[in-house]
């Protein structure tokens, strides 16, 4: 008995999907960024930090890499120590590790992979 098998591949259809995937990773890394700025916990003296500091980066989301990037030369600082006393007049939630909820094991870590997904279908036609 012989059996014989063709696989045709798409490919019009495979790039509009790996397209998609860096399109819905890019909008996943700007909703990362609304979130945690709606969520009120960057330390907050006159807002540079939190709205002119902080940004999304896609030099390499076509590798499927972008990075939310804080470049105030304080940032680093304020973000390894949770111990300071933030002010919370503006953002009543600030803190040292501002991430943390979003990463794996915080309390919103699905946010990222949710909101991945749900873009990946609007965008890719899923």
């Amino acid at each position: 008995m012989q059996v014989r098998s063709t696989v045709r591949l798409n490919m019009p259809r495979i790039q509009q999907l790996t397209g998609a995937a860096v399109k819905a990773l890019e909008l996943t890394a700007e909703a990362l960024h609304t979130e945690v700025v709606q969520a009120q916990v960057f330390p907050f003296d006159t807002g540079n930090l939190q709205n002119e500091s902080t940004f999304v980066d896609y030099r390499d989301s076509g590798n499927g890499k972008v990075t939310l990037v804080s470049s105030a030369p304080y940032a680093r600082r304020l973000y390894y120590h949770p111990e300071y006393h933030f002010q919370t007049k503006e953002n009543p939630n600030a803190r040292g590790e501002w991430y943390e909820d979003w990463l794996p094991g915080g309390s919103k870590a699905d946010f990222v992979p949710k909101a991945f997904r749900q873009f990946y279908k609007k965008v890719g036609g899923v």
